[in-house]
């Protein structure tokens, strides 16, 4: 193979991270030949920087928090994490950043790995460097998003931190500011108090985690306060400078704050801006509209699945789209897919808008799934919130001593399921798919009393919640 030949494939994958690998598996899978292309490291965001490398370095700060509210156990774990040892497990997660494992499961699967900076050079068509990929079928645009930062003068010379170096780094800044208060900033400032920093949060809006319930948000910082972290909401940054290694951040408020590090978690842009966009005439750098068998509006070649789509910057979403994606790329193909059928199966549906599950790993974790109580009225539903404390659960005592917790459902009155879920407290993540199950399936209100949750489990929330609902 020369450099200078065009290939021809059935499907060509800009993006080797989880959701391009999982578009390939399934074209693969349908016998379509399919290329994948990636300019960094296989696997992508998620198992390098984001999902793997964040859980990782939390779930030693979680397991500590669980212990503490045992009595018998408490005092066994009252020393500091270790801090080496936590980094050197992150690591072997991240695969110490190599993904000779990765690469070879694509091949593994039959499609070819293309190594550069892939282009789109009009319609079906992917450079990477000296080669050309035409696509028979589809283009599948699967490149992610990368952090923001603000327009701040001289913020280059301060080198903060996103996420990437959050998630990476081999040492514990002994002042933390971190900026912003959504999934990323909590959860980062979790670990990093918990890992010794001083934290400092600065928050723009009027709470944490404003994308769910405000009792979420009023949850986490609540307990990173009770853990020694500085919280400030209302707050800006109006200039940031290092001097001598020392950070120094003033605030819209004439605040003046020192840090050996900060980060900047301050939202996230799609990576469409040197991809040929403007070859087949879409802006670049521009977030992607799709339908939903997540093919790009305007044209019957091209699809962008996963964060450039902005549906739900979300691994498991993405993934998700990517299932759906493959599907109808092999139907289509196939002939056996028209424009609005269904392009999984008779049994699956197109991409759902609403039902999109979350979990934040702070301590206590955040869970949420569909809509929260105002979306759901803004979405002009006729809704009713029903909230319970978690700690009237027996499980929840069983837990741990001190339990803190909230769940909430959001009825729709006229149908009488369930719109949204929400749950705060320890070990919620593993509540949520139950939830997900509720809201995807329009399970009826009067069908889940026969689900009957476990005793004495975190489940039975379920059973109080349905008792609110019903005496209220």
């Amino acid at each position: 193979m020369t450099e200078s030949e065009t290939i021809a494939y059935d499907v060509v994958v800009l993006g080797a991270g989880p959701v391009g690998e999982n578009v390939a598996d399934r074209t693969r899978a349908a016998g379509l030949t399919t290329a994948v292309v990636e300019s960094e490291l296989i696997g992508g965001e998620c198992s390098y920087w984001a999902c793997m490398p964040s859980k990782a370095l939390l779930r030693p700060v979680i397991a500590r928090a669980d212990a503490r509210r045992l009595p018998g156990l408490r005092q066994a774990v009252q020393g500091p994490l270790d801090a080496a040892a936590v980094f050197a497990r992150r690591n072997w997660f991240t695969g110490d950043w190599t993904d000779d494992g990765q690469a070879d499961w694509i091949a593994g699967i039959g499609a070819d790995l293309y190594r550069g900076h892939g282009r789109l050079a009009g319609p079906r068509t992917v450079t990477v460097g000296d080669r050309t990929l035409t696509a028979r079928h589809a283009v599948v645009l699967s490149t992610g998003t990368r952090a923001v930062l603000p327009p701040l003068p001289g913020l280059a010379e301060v080198r903060p931190w996103t996420s990437r170096e959050a998630t990476s780094s081999q040492t514990v800044p002994g002042r933390l500011v971190v900026v912003g208060g959504g999934v990323v900033a909590t959860e980062m400032a979790t670990a990093y108090q918990a890992l010794g920093s001083r934290v400092t949060v600065l928050v723009r809006g009027k709470g944490l985690l404003n994308r769910m319930e405000p009792f979420a948000g009023e949850l986490v910082a609540e307990a990173l306060t009770e853990a020694g972290a500085d919280v400030r909401t209302g707050t800006s940054v109006e200039s940031v400078t290092r001097t001598d290694g020392t950070v120094t951040v003033v605030t819209d408020g004439g605040d003046r704050i020192e840090a050996d590090e900060i980060l900047f978690a301050t939202g996230r842009a799609p990576r469409t801006d040197d991809i040929g966009l403007d070859t087949i005439g879409l802006e670049p750098g521009s977030w992607l509209t799709v339908d939903d068998s997540l093919r790009v509006a305007g044209t019957d070649w091209l699809y962008a699945t996963g964060d450039i789509n902005h549906r739900a910057l979300l691994t498991h979403q993405g993934k998700y789209q990517a299932r759906i994606a493959g599907a109808a790329i092999a139907a289509r193909a196939a002939g056996t897919l028209l424009d609005g059928a269904d392009p999984w199966s008779a049994h699956a549906a197109t991409a759902d808008h609403e039902t999109v599950p979350q979990v934040v790993f702070t301590d206590p974790e955040a869970a949420a799934v569909g809509l929260s109580l105002a979306e759901a009225e803004q979405a002009g539903y006729r809704v009713r919130a029903v909230d319970v404390d978690m700690s009237s659960v027996a499980g929840a005592g069983l837990y741990g001593e001190g339990y803190k917790g909230r769940a909430r459902m959001v009825v729709d009155l006229e149908e009488e399921i369930l719109r949204g879920v929400t749950f705060v407290g320890p070990g919620v993540g593993e509540l949520i798919h139950s939830a997900t199950v509720a809201v995807a399936g329009r399970v009826p209100i009067a069908r889940l009393w026969h689900a009957v949750p476990s005793y004495p489990t975190l489940s039975e929330v379920w059973l109080r919640l349905l008792e609110a609902f019903r005496d209220n």
